[in-house]
């Protein structure tokens, strides 16, 4: 069939759309902005034709990746914050947000979608484009408009800044995680007896008040009161992911992707000994974040605090 015939074009097309979608949603963390760029990748298709196109997978990632670009440079000029304002409705029962995109964003990582709205808008493009779909470099400085030198370093950089900077030693952070991860595992199930064996007796929580209902003292102390306080809020621990928070093992909280709280998260002999839940915008901002495990080149798996889930390719 002959490539400029519509109805073969939108067939091909919609053979590489959840390829698209996926790209989109990285580079995006949002199913909505997600689906605007597939579609105007669409669109920009339908004026050229597919006349002239060898590699019609390629050439569309790279006009996805422009309208993404373009996207992600108008949300930073807006200057949007990548905070919540609000705690979601659905936490409290009422389903405020599309089940697949909150599906979406714990198959790809909530940690990983957080840590990738610290990059700027072409080190996302870069690094999403090369550390996950294995892109090739020269296609990646056409989309990013650098020399091929260039957008290797942009790649290294957002790397950098995803992977973190640890500050305890590699053996003493994994057993930090996997006490984080049995705390983060009792607070969604609302375990009290599991929670009370993995704090210390006199742990402290401490809390921004944004965090907390009203009428939720902002500190709690001793195993007991600070168990009791985690389960009350057991809801938002769904919402939660595993990070690297300020060099440490500890949590981020955020419904689809976007950023309420972080708690940061002291261990000592096997357990928690205090945890501070910070909600407050210009805290978040200045709290380092990264991944406790790193996407790999080409593709690799990411650690998300619930198992190694691989890329959507």
């Amino acid at each position: 069939m002959h490539p400029s015939d519509p109805d073969d074009l939108a067939r091909r097309f919609e053979e590489r759309r959840g390829q698209l979608r996926a790209v989109a949603y990285r580079m995006l963390g949002s199913l909505s902005e997600a689906d605007d760029a597939v579609q105007e990748t669409w669109l920009r298709l339908g004026r050229t034709g597919a006349d002239g196109i060898g590699n019609l997978s390629g050439w569309l990632t790279t006009v996805l990746s422009r309208v993404c670009l373009d996207m992600l440079r108008s949300r930073r000029a807006r200057r949007e914050e990548p905070y919540g304002d609000d705690w979601p409705r659905e936490a409290h029962g009422q389903d405020a947000a599309p089940e697949d995109e909150a599906v979406l964003a714990d198959s790809v990582g909530l940690a990983l979608l957080v840590v990738l709205d610290r990059l700027s808008p072409p080190e996302r493009v870069a690094f999403v484009l090369h550390d996950l779909f294995a892109v090739p470099f020269d296609r990646i400085a056409a989309v990013v408009d650098r020399s091929q030198p260039a957008a290797k370093k942009l790649a290294s950089r957002a790397r950098a800044k995803v992977r973190g900077t640890p500050v305890v030693p590699g053996a003493e952070l994994e057993g930090h995680r996997r006490v984080v991860e049995a705390f983060l595992a009792a607070a969604r199930g609302g375990d009290l007896g599991a929670l009370l064996d993995v704090l210390a007796p006199d742990v402290v929580r401490r809390a921004d008040p944004a965090a907390l209902p009203a009428g939720v003292p902002a500190e709690l102390r001793g195993a007991r009161a600070v168990a009791e306080g985690t389960v009350v809020l057991r809801d938002r621990a769904r919402f939660a992911a595993v990070a690297l928070v300020d060099g440490r093992a500890g949590v981020v909280v955020a419904p689809r992707g976007r950023l309420l709280f972080v708690l940061e998260i002291a261990v000592e002999g096997g357990r928690v000994v205090s945890y501070d839940v910070i909600a407050a915008p210009e805290r978040l901002r200045r709290l380092p974040l990264g991944l406790l495990d790193t996407p790999g080149a080409s593709g690799g798996a990411v650690r998300t605090g619930g198992g190694l889930t691989p890329p959507l390719r």
